[in-house]
């Protein structure tokens, strides 16, 4: 069972068994989920857009959020708070 020692800044390695059986390279990041007592460590491949439709949220009439929609309308109303015509 491959072990990790915590550093005086909470920093970790993964080790080298680890990395290779999860497919990790450098600079690559991964996603720590706390369940109970324990943490588990996934890779985060892509970014956020990739997975839309892929979760279970539903919006007002039921279907899955579409992120590529929610991304552009977080745009138009930040763009609209920085020029001063609205308020968020």
């Amino acid at each position: 069972m491959p072990i990790s020692i915590l550093t005086p800044k909470g920093q970790m390695t993964i080790p080298k068994e680890v990395r290779k059986a999860l497919n990790l390279k450098p600079s690559e990041k991964v996603i720590i989920v706390v369940e109970g007592g324990q943490a588990i460590i996934r890779p985060l491949k892509g970014n956020i857009l990739d997975i839309g439709g892929s979760l279970k949220i539903p919006d007002k009439e039921g279907k899955p959020i579409d992120f590529h929609k929610v991304r552009e309308e977080v745009k138009k109303r930040v763009a609209k708070r920085d020029t001063g015509e609205n308020k968020l």
